[in-house]
């Protein structure tokens, strides 16, 4: 089993050859993030430190998703696999364990679910039509979707729409605790609920709030998205994971390569949050989109469309 990067560090800085290539790595990896040209001579140290680590068990770490020290077991991740990310968008790796090797947990989703279709209250006459608003109503009684929602909602809502310009990251950072912390039976109900018209697909669309968490004033360039992605060790995972996840494959009769549509969803989901969010772009469909635009991408144009087209053209996801 591929043991988890925190560990394997911890077992590598206790060797000392172990340790001394991992120092060199590290250096590789602040050169990148940092945007430093690296020469020749520099680069040839990075890649032979990469193969020095050979059998080591950080070359086949891996992250949890619901873990605790997520983003320092990520850093580790991409600290050992720097030289992957040379290609522009070819995160070819995902850092987080397969779905299936992760632990389930036994939710009352079901038990909650059934209580309220038992309910004879006004006030769930919807729920019948909107599936949406039934999805909401029985994460109101599980305490933590419903604790971890109103933190989003209220976070997300303040200042959204007004003068005062919302706290996109702590916006972010809100509704990336409810998709990790909140068990997937709710958060898939809620935000891929199955809409029949527009009273539901709306509310769909506004699950994260995204006056605050997708929207700009202005659409900026997808490439400038993407950079700022790829400077942030979380959204490079999840873009790494869902480029992974989702890969349409056009003979395939799902679309999808790995023929895992539940890993696809997971993986998008994970997108929720990081500053690649993507969202519904109407109340009448189920199609999504990135805020972003390829218009004056010059001789990127392609690299731009193909960064869209992984939201909005994909017959995987």
């Amino acid at each position: 089993p591929s043991s988890d990067c925190v560990v394997a560090e911890q077992l590598c800085l206790s060797d000392s050859t172990c340790n001394a290539t991992y120092r060199t790595l590290e250096n590789c990896a602040l050169a990148k993030t940092r945007l430093l040209s690296l020469d020749h001579d520099s680069r040839v140290r990075c890649l032979n430190a990469e193969l020095d680590l050979g059998n080591s068990s950080l070359l086949h770490c891996k992250c949890h998703r619901r873990m605790k020290r997520q983003e320092h077991c990520l850093r580790i991740f991409w600290t050992v696999h720097s030289s992957m990310t040379d290609g522009y968008f070819n995160l070819e790796t995902s850092p987080y364990e397969n779905p299936a090797n992760e632990e389930h947990w036994k939710t009352d989703y079901n038990k909650l679910a059934a209580l309220v279709s038992g309910k004879d209250c006004s006030q769930l006459a919807g729920d019948a039509t909107n599936p949406c608003l039934k999805a909401t109503h029985v994460c109101n009684l599980s305490k933590k979707c419903f604790r971890l929602r109103t933190d989003y909602a209220s976070i997300c809502t303040k200042g959204a729409g007004s003068e005062d310009v919302c706290d996109r990251r702590k916006c972010h950072r809100g509704l990336r605790n409810f998709f990790e912390k909140v068990p997937e039976d709710f958060t898939k109900r809620i935000l891929f609920c199955p809409c029949q018209d527009e009273f539901c697909g709306e509310r769909r669309r506004k699950t994260i709030v995204p006056d605050c968490s997708f929207q700009y004033n202005t659409k900026p360039n997808c490439l400038w998205l993407l950079d700022s992605c790829l400077e942030d060790h979380i959204c490079k995972s999840r873009l790494a994971d869902f480029q992974q996840n989702c890969q349409p494959v056009d003979m395939s009769p799902d679309g999808c390569s790995l023929h895992n549509h539940a890993a696809c969803l997971q993986a998008y989901m994970g997108m929720i949050g990081t500053p690649m969010t993507p969202n519904y772009v109407s109340n009448s469909s189920v199609e999504v989109s990135l805020w972003c635009t390829c218009e004056n991408s010059g001789n990127q144009k392609e690299k731009c469309d193909q960064i869209l087209g992984m939201f909005e053209s994909n017959k995987c996801l």
